[in-house]
């Protein structure tokens, strides 16, 4: 009898209902919406790294399950995070430009008030007109369409060149590498359309919502995170199990007998690189809005680097693993940096963690790689007992004459 996708699955109704959980306590304790307890800002901290999550388990699923090591999502979700940013700083401009034109005696054409929103904008470089990227700025569905269709489209073009030129290991992590790198340094030119090394700000300003408190906002963003976060999850879960999911794991273990066996490797590859990179493009649409700004920084090397520290740290091929790992690193990082953890006086020197994280978190890394493989997802399976079949001898296979237990250790 064939069991329900619940039933094979028993960790995302773990997962959801403690998302759930989790969502509503901090509803409870928010400014908006609760006691009070929880400021703003640690709302918004806590909705970003919702998002950093869902990033998180669609690197998981591309590294950990499909054995490509991408250097190179976090552009992805960069780009998500411009798409609804121009938005965001179009129509916020032009209500700013809407409110100054008001009352003149000869109403301005609307020629006059696009060119008026666009030098308030690139004003900053130098320009006084819209780029071509910006034709859709004016339009929210048009521009949410972007977040999912530009990172798709930027890793079904680049994933269909590097998988059917059989690009594998560590070749296409530099090329993944490569292709962030130079993403980020065009976004940091002036005529990139982007407003360069600026990038975008005041995207915390909803239009339309202007008298409505950050303090509410950002618990809209907070459930909005979550409910994307519990549909990745459940999503990824869906593709990793079943015929899919063993194909998938089977590639990352030995692709080249996949593909004698018969499947098209490549496509699967394309397939689970080009989803991946559509769900970290909305994972950074709903970031960005809640870190209120966007440049190219954002979206240099270090910080896929960083993206798959956060996986390692949790365990791969695990998809809670990945949640686990980004919650851990983020949140500590942002005691360690943000002036919570107490510095050390040696005497002879004083060690301010500010300046110490990165190297405490590359030595976690290291670490965890060395000693635990499994990182902090294997601590789930010590506690839930998780053991393989005590098959005491029995066969591997369906048929008579399959190896053995005691064999297959030879």
């Amino acid at each position: 009898m064939r069991r329900s996708f619940f039933a094979q699955n028993p960790s995302v109704l773990w997962f959801i209902a403690i998302l759930a959980l989790f969502t509503l306590a901090v509803t409870l304790m928010a400014e908006a919406t609760g006691s009070g307890a929880l400021s703003t800002s640690f709302v918004k901290t806590l909705g970003k790294t919702l998002c950093l999550c869902l990033i998180a388990i669609a690197m998981d699923v591309v590294w950990g399950y499909c054995g490509i090591l991408s250097l190179g999502h976090f552009a992805f979700f960069g780009i998500g995070g411009y798409a609804v940013g121009m938005w965001l700083m179009y129509a916020r401009t032009e209500t700013i430009v809407a409110r100054s034109l008001e009352g003149q005696v000869i109403p301005p054409t609307a020629q006059e008030v696009s060119d008026a929103i666009a030098s308030q904008i690139f004003g900053v470089v130098g320009a006084s007109e819209f780029p071509p990227i910006w034709a859709f700025a004016h339009s929210l569905p048009l521009q949410l369409m972007m977040v999912v269709l530009v990172p798709g489209l930027l890793a079904l073009v680049f994933g269909w060149l590097a998988f059917r030129s059989r690009v594998t290991g560590v070749y296409l992590s530099i090329l993944t590498q490569a292709m962030t790198l130079a993403l980020s340094l065009y976004l940091f030119q002036n005529d990139s359309g982007l407003r360069g090394n600026n990038g975008l700000s005041g995207l915390q300003n909803i239009p339309g919502a202007e008298g409505v408190p950050q303090s509410l906002i950002s618990i809209w963003f907070f459930w909005a995170s979550a409910f994307a976060l519990a549909v990745g999850y459940v999503l990824f879960a869906f593709v990793t199990s079943g015929k899919m999911g063993s194909v998938i794991r089977a590639i990352r273990d030995n692709e080249t007998r996949v593909r004698f066996l018969g499947y098209d490797v490549e496509g699967y590859k394309l397939f689970v690189f080009t989803l991946t990179a559509v769900v970290a493009g909305i994972a950074g649409a709903l970031y960005y809005p809640q870190a209120g700004i966007i440049n190219p920084a954002e979206i240099a090397p270090i910080a896929s680097i960083y993206l798959a520290v956060w996986v390692a740290i949790g365990g791969r091929g695990r998809l809670y693993g990945a949640v686990l790992g980004t919650v851990f690193v983020t949140l500590l990082s942002s005691w360690f940096t943000g002036g919570g953890a107490p510095d050390i006086d040696l005497g002879f020197y004083r060690i301010q963690w500010t300046d110490w994280w990165l190297v405490l978190l590359g030595l976690s890394f290291v670490a965890v790689t060395l000693f635990a493989p499994k990182g902090l997802g294997g601590l789930i399976d010590l506690l839930t007992a998780r053991r393989t079949a005590d098959r005491h001898g029995s066969d591997f296979g369906p048929d008579k004459g399959a190896l053995r237990e005691e064999e297959g250790a030879k």
